[in-house]
Order: C-alpha cells, then structure tokens, then sequence
C-alpha cells in the first residue's frame, strides 16, 4: 500500500521551520484589520478562472467576481446578481434585470454591456455554456441594466448554468470580457465581495484580498452560494506552503486560521484537538479521475482507454489517498457520483473487476508496442501524487513503459492544456479531482464534456456521447431521464472520458475561534468571522 506519511515527529520537526515560513508569506496588517490567514491546496498561478478548471483559479474567482445566480442549500438556483427575472409562457424568452448598487471595484456600475461579453466568453470554454450556447437564438441588452435571452427552443437548465457552483459565469467588466477566449485575461476586476491585491501577489507564496467596502450584498439570508454574500473579515491571505507538516503545525499553534485541504491521515488527530474544528462542506464528496489524452497513441484508442479501467481497483486508490475508511467508499461505479440522483451502476463491470491480463490484451488490440507512456506527477498534492503512484505501479503491472514526469500542481495545469507530443510538450496520463452537484450532472460534469476540441484537457471526443446528453438535457420526463442517465453511462464505459478511481470526502479544518463556514461544496470565505 502506498500512502504518504505525516506522523507527530515530522509536525515537531516541522514546527521549527513553520514560524519562519509564515512569517515570510505574511505582511502584517494594520492592528484594526482583522485578517483570515488561509493555507490553501495550490499555489495560484493562473488568474483567468474561465480558461483553467483549476480548482484554486475557480476559488479566487468566487472571491473578487460575481455570478448572476447561486445555488442554496437544496441545490436550487436563486437571483444573486439578478434582482428579477421573467420566462415567457412559450419558454423561450428569459428577461432579466441586474439589482440597484452593483458596481466593479473600479468604481464603474456593472452594466448589461458586461454581463454579455463576460457570457460569451465563458460560453465558449465551459461545457455547460456550451450547451446552453446551442439553443440560444439571440442574447442582447434591453437597456443599461435588463437583458434578453431567447431560445431556439425550450431548455430545461438555463437558471441551472447559470448558477453552477464551478466553472461559474463570473461577470467582468466588458473591456476584459472581450479578450479572446483562448488567451488569458490580463486585469482582474470583480465586483464581489473581495478586492484582489496584485500588487501583494507573491507567486508560489501568499495572495491577498482586501474586503470590498462597496459591496452591497442581497438582503435575503446567505444560503451556500445564494442570499447575502457578507465579507466580514477584512483580509483574507491565501498561503501557499508545500510541506503539509508545516502546515499542520500552524494551525495547531494558531499561526493560521483555515487549512483548506488537510492529508486526511490527519482527520482524527485534528479532531481530537480541541482548538480546532473539522467541517465537511460536501454534501456529496468528491471524485478522482485518471484522465487520458485522446490526441495520441495509445489512448486514442477506446481500447487503450477500456484497458485504464481493468487496471484500476479504486479501494487501493482510496486507501493510498485517504486512508480513514471513514472518508470514502470502497467502490462507487457511478460516473455521476454515489449519493445522487443521477446514481447507476450500469456499465461499471469492468472498473469492479481489476484484471491486468485482460488490460495488456486491450492494449494490444489498441496497437501498444512498448512505447513510453508519459505521466505527470504533481510532487507538491498529496492526495493527488498518492494517486499517481498507484496508477505508476498498476500501468507498469500491465506491462506499459512508464516515463514519470515530476513537477508541481501549478506546472501540471500549464503542461495539461497543452496539445504537443507527449514527448515534447504534452503527456499520456494525468489526475485530478472534483465534485459537487457539478458533477452529478451530464451537462455541468467538465471533465465528462466529450466534444472533442472544446472538451477539457486530454479532449474527450463522442459525438455520440454528447447526443445522448444533449437529449438528456432536453428531456423533462424524470423516469426518462433515469433511462437516459443509465444509457449514457453505459457508452461513457465503452469510450471511457475519463477512469473514476474512487469518492471521497475532504474537510476543511480550522481554528476553533473561526465561525460562519458554509457548506457549499467548494471553500468561500464570505460569512465567516474570526472571533
């Protein structure tokens, strides 16, 4: 069994060098300010949520923009940005209108002009606004504050995509929204309830927000990714610190508040403290995936991928990653996640039964002739290196040439959207991780988009896939869309976008002085007080 060990001798050890680590990420504030420091899961290396899916660019968005809906606490979607809105009878005419007091932190008001470039921008990238994309007929400003969609026909999941709790539709000023959406933005402005502090940016070390005073948060209660967003805190530090010994040690000390990702070896040991608090903010957990490059041999081929599930026995995967048989499931089969109501097993035979005989005959069909596969391996994600070495070992049992790359997360998301050979400038194989509603459903599932070039990295590519989801998503009937959900799952095994190898939860742990943290899938930091 590979698992990555962080016993109480390397916290004493570490705790030597914590304070010095911190106090080289921190820039005190004034003594008036209060300031949540937080060690988050990644270093932030890209500052365009819309063209990564990167977890850490997905959070720093929630911080400083804003979304025109949020989904509550029952996975609803409720106005955030949008004061009201109407639906035509026929379905096909959504009109909606912003709330009084938006406006950027550059001091100019949030306008329709923006709400639209920043949609068609984040329409072009993110599967969900893809879909929504195709039944659109027409999207155009009423006036400064009132747009209008219409619709080709009528579409179940327009407040659903706008809404998603990942891979949000963040509004930005019109201006930054026209970049092409194939190149990165290069300013950041938001209108949420935090500021973005660039010029106290320091990469591969700290980032910082400044609270917005001019936020003018909705008056309803806040609800998960709904009601009021309420900055109070008037920092909050992101720091970014390899060693998780050192980090551990720091929140046991109090030299930080938030530990976004702690090993989950660590679980019961933290929850034994008194000084702090374990909170699970995923209702449904989260899912790692061994994602292929279908650009190149030899995973271009449905056998080669078929071949990736017969490798897999996901409670290896789980007990490397997680550990506490507490946290995880010893085997879910569905893609859409155990737990929802998108839940099948239909198809998953060949991921419950690991066969290493039966995958070198499938990479044979598929053409494999001993050459390197090239596999990136995150040296600084436990959780996610941990995943990799099993993969490593399987892959080598199956009899493949393994050539590992090792390098950083933040390096792994630049070397994934990359198409090169993988011997030059791409790769075979990755992992990554993700979760929440997003994933229980076909149509929001990024990493399940299989349309080829406007897929996530290692492009997916089944047209017939994406029509079953597509008719999915047209479909109102709920005892047809459970047909529906059964049949795309079962041609999802024979095409395989990506291997599930395990479901999984991960708390956050903080300071027991912290209060406020919401349930909601994925860390944000309005709500929460330091008290």
């Amino acid at each position: 069994m590979i698992r990555k060990q962080f016993g109480l001798a390397g916290l004493a050890r570490s705790a030597l060098v914590a304070a010095g680590v911190l106090a080289a990420a921190a820039t005190a504030p004034a003594a008036a300010e209060t300031t949540l420091k937080v060690v988050v899961h990644a270093d932030l290396k890209i500052l365009d949520p819309v063209w990564t899916t990167a977890f850490i660019s997905n959070r720093h968005g929630l911080l400083i923009y804003d979304t025109l809906f949020g989904l509550n606490s029952k996975l609803e979607p409720k106005p955030q940005m949008v004061d009201t809105y109407t639906v035509s009878d026929d379905k096909l005419v959504y009109t909606f209108t912003l709330r009084p007091g938006l406006k950027f932190h550059d001091g100019k008001p949030v306008t329709s002009a923006d709400v639209i470039a920043s949609w068609q921008r984040w329409g072009k990238r993110d599967p969900m606004g893809q879909r929504l994309g195709s039944f659109t007929s027409s999207l155009e400003a009423v006036d400064d504050k009132t747009f209008r969609l219409t619709l080709k026909e009528r579409y179940g999941l327009v407040l659903d995509t706008l809404g998603k709790s990942t891979g949000n539709l963040f509004i930005m000023p019109e201006r930054v929204a026209k970049t092409d959406h194939m190149q990165q933005i290069k300013e950041y402005v938001g209108s949420g309830p935090f500021i973005f502090e660039q010029s106290e940016w320091r990469p591969g070390n700290k980032v910082v927000y400044r609270k917005n005073p001019d936020y003018v948060p909705r008056s309803d209660a806040t609800d998960a990714m709904a009601g009021a967003k309420i900055a109070k805190v008037d920092r909050v530090e992101w720091l970014y610190i390899p060693d998780h010994n050192t980090s551990l040690s720091a929140l046991q000390s109090g030299e930080i508040d938030y530990f976004e990702a702690p090993p989950l070896d660590f679980i019961p040991i933290l929850e034994r403290n008194r000084r702090i608090k374990v909170i699970d903010i995923e209702p449904l957990g989260r899912q790692g995936i061994l994602r292929p490059n279908f650009l190149y041999p030899p995973f271009n081929h449905p056998k080669a991928r078929q071949a990736l599930l017969y490798m897999v026995k996901q409670e290896d995967y789980m007990r490397a990653v997680v550990g506490n048989p507490k946290l995880y499931k010893k085997f879910c089969g569905a893609i859409f996640l155990c737990g929802s109501s998108n839940e099948t097993a239909i198809g998953s035979e060949p991921l419950a039964t690991q066969d290493f005989e039966k995958a070198k005959q499938l990479m044979k069909e598929a053409g494999y002739n001993g050459e390197k596969i090239v596999v990136l391996q995150p040296t600084d994600r436990a959780q996610y290196n941990a995943m990799t070495m099993v993969t490593i070992q399987n892959l080598r049992k199956a009899g493949l040439n393994v050539d590992v790359q090792a390098m950083d997360w933040g390096t792994v998301l630049s070397r994934r959207a990359n198409k090169g050979n993988p011997y030059e400038s791409g790769y075979h194989l990755f992992h990554t991780t993700h979760g929440g509603p997003n994933t229980a459903n076909p149509v929001s599932n990024t990493w399940f988009n299989s349309r080829c070039e406007r897929a996530n990295p290692g492009w997916a590519c089944d047209m017939e896939l994406d029509k079953l989801v597509e008719d999915w998503s047209r479909e109102t009937d709920p005892a047809k869309q459970k047909a529906l959900i059964d049949k795309i799952q079962a041609r999802a095994y024979e095409t395989v976008p990506y291997v599930p190898i395990g479901q999984y939860t991960q708390p956050v742990a903080v300071r027991s002085n912290i209060e406020g943290v919401l349930v909601t899938n994925v860390p944000v930091y309005w709500n929460i007080e330091k008290k």
